[in-house]
């Protein structure tokens, strides 16, 4: 098993911040910087970048971001593996029992982070996860009909509540992730999932806006065509969980 520990591990961070990228050198400086700008107020903190096979410079640029930033970590899949792949080997490294996520391409803008995380904190412990739902889409417009039909055929499958499962922003606790069962396309399908273990979902508006540099990584056929497969497996998952337990030690 890969060594997933870092030399100058952050003491006790409150967040763990994961991005997942591919191919996305010109974007990552000026978003680590703004994910530090947003986050230094919070106090001890750490950002697990990553890299899903990129061919480009983004290891690079990576690394030389990573001198006099202790917190900043980076990971390398050997070869790209999807984004859900690269979300879930950077939660499995966080030292932080809290974990936020965000797009890696600069769309999202990291100045919400601690506005979800005071979210799912002010909400107690029955909820596992605060999702940001996009204002102002900022995506083509066959992009935006293709996700609004996604999530409509979505929430009427899964009645989720939720209207906008595709945003990277979220905050959520390592522990109720890493109890979800895995997949291909998790990420997409997280509220359902936190709400089928008997935990709230709390929903957060975040603007959209352009990404930073280059173009998509992740397309089309990506999202729809097994995205239709991965619904129908949520749903079954959904309707063979009966009923949560609510389990007591006794004394």
């Amino acid at each position: 098993m890969a060594d997933l520990s870092h030399p100058a591990r952050p003491a006790e961070p409150l967040v763990t911040v994961v991005v997942p990228v591919r191919n996305e050198a010109g974007n990552v400086a000026p978003l680590v910087g703004e994910i530090e700008a947003a986050l230094a107020p919070l106090g001890a903190f750490e950002v697990v970048y990553v890299d899903d096979g990129s061919t480009d410079e983004t290891p690079q640029v990576l690394a030389g971001l990573r001198a006099g930033r202790p917190w900043l970590r980076q990971i390398r899949h050997e070869r790209s593996c999807g984004q859900s792949a690269a979300v879930r080997t950077g939660v499995r490294a966080a030292f932080s029992p809290v974990v936020a996520t965000i797009d890696g391409d600069g769309q999202n803008d990291p100045a919400y982070i601690p506005a979800l995380v005071a979210a799912l904190e002010a909400a107690g412990p029955r909820a596992g996860i605060a999702a940001g739902q996009r204002l102002g889409r900022k995506d083509t417009g066959f992009k935006k009909l293709q996700s609004r039909i996604a999530n409509g055929v979505r929430g009427w499958v899964l009645g989720d509540g939720t209207r906008d499962t595709g945003c990277g922003l979220k905050a959520f606790r390592r522990d109720v992730y890493l109890s979800l069962p895995y997949f291909d396309a998790l990420h997409r399908f997280m509220p359902a999932l936190v709400r089928r273990e008997g935990l709230d979902v709390v929903l957060v508006d975040v603007v959209d806006r352009p990404r930073l540099t280059g173009v998509s990584n992740y397309g089309f056929f990506d999202r729809l065509w097994v995205g239709i497969l991965d619904l129908a497996g949520v749903w079954w998952l959904i309707r063979r969980r009966r009923s949560v337990p609510r389990v007591q030690e006794i004394a």
